[in-house]
């Protein structure tokens, strides 16, 4: 289990780096800007939000923060099929981040569940 929280940090750090690096190739309109900011700025919550809740002092301080980290990995979501769809980015170009987006939601999504579970 340790080994696993372990590799989610690392996960969620390398998705936001990820993100940082193609917000930085973004064309400078305002409307890509705007887009690449809401991006950017819930990409990078993910792994803070899993680091507060890997800390946490309990179980639902856990699933709460974790809770946070699945919305946020939603957002970024949202985000990027708004930037494919509006034809500001290329839809190969972020379909890399596209599906590290949707695999870290499943495993969100798992860990919350198995936690609910297991409060009961």
């Amino acid at each position: 289990m340790q080994k696993e929280k372990t590799d989610l940090a690392v996960r969620t750090k390398r998705f936001a780096l990820q993100i940082i690096g193609f917000f930085t190739r973004l064309p400078r309109t305002p409307e890509a800007q705007v887009l690449g900011k809401q991006l950017l700025r819930s990409a990078t919550s993910v792994g803070a939000n899993y680091r507060e809740a890997y800390r946490a002092r309990s179980r639902a301080e856990f699933i709460a923060k974790g809770g946070d980290s699945l919305r946020e990995l939603e957002e970024s979501a949202y985000w990027l099929e708004l930037l494919i769809e509006s034809g500001i980015a290329n839809p190969e170009q972020l379909q890399p981040l596209c599906k590290e987006c949707d695999e870290l939601i499943s495993i969100f999504v798992t860990i919350l569940k198995r936690s609910k579970e297991n409060l009961s």
